[in-house]
């Protein structure tokens, strides 16, 4: 049975954080904020995957109450969930936005589905990464925030 599943996350960026996306560090002056390492698309993706095997969200999973995952690494914790999916069956495709004024991600889009597609033993033919922006709009088009959105297909 094919089930899909739609993720969402954003945070605000700040001062003295690495910006990751998608698990990959991006040059930029600001990071994102978060109890992890803040990787808004990976986040979308975890929430995504779990939603289509009805498995509630990252937050269940991984609680920013709870100490171990300061300042952990998204990608792990996607590998983690990657797990939590396998054993009830196996993920199709995802497809992901990341909505940003900058940095401009175009030249980071390739890596990043090759880490994502990595850490879910995809190939990277199934995963597709898309950057936009926010034409000015928002917290987003103001500079203070990136968001992303993700769309799983699972076949349980």
């Amino acid at each position: 049975m094919l089930r899909v599943g739609i993720g969402y996350d954003i945070h605000r960026l700040g001062s003295g954080r690495k910006l990751v996306l998608g698990g990959i560090t991006i040059p930029h002056k600001k990071g994102l904020l978060g109890h992890s390492d803040g990787d808004v698309l990976i986040h979308a993706i975890i929430d995504a995957l779990l939603g289509a095997c009805s498995r509630r969200d990252i937050g269940y999973h991984f609680p920013d109450t709870d100490p171990k995952y300061k300042n952990a690494s998204s990608l792990d914790l996607l590998k983690k969930t990657r797990v939590i999916i396998s054993k009830m069956g196996r993920i199709e495709n995802k497809d992901c936005t990341v909505v940003a004024e900058a940095p401009r991600l175009s030249d980071y889009i390739e890596k990043i589905r090759h880490s994502v597609a990595h850490a879910l033993n995809l190939t990277v033919d199934r995963v597709s990464v898309k950057a936009k922006t926010a034409e000015g709009l928002g917290a987003v088009g103001r500079r203070q925030a990136i968001e992303a959105h993700a769309v799983a297909l699972v076949d349980l």
